[in-house]
């Protein structure tokens, strides 16, 4: 896994601590949520690196669950 997706994985992560802690994601709907968000997270660091001169990184298919 590279450094970008492991770092978006991470934030992720810290986001639906969150949102479980909060209560507005259940435990239970977090198969559907939690690669929303990855998806999200990935994209906006790509975008961002793009703006700041950076290769885009291209967010692919996965759901965040893979395993290095």
């Amino acid at each position: 896994m590279d450094k970008i997706r492991k770092e978006a994985l991470q934030v992720t992560k810290e986001i639906v601590v969150k949102f479980i802690e909060t209560q507005r994601v259940s435990p239970a709907s977090l198969g559907e949520v939690f690669p929303s968000i990855y998806r999200v997270v990935l994209e906006s660091i790509a975008t961002d690196g793009a703006r700041d001169g950076q290769p885009p990184v291209v967010p692919t298919a996965s759901t965040g669950t893979e395993r290095e």
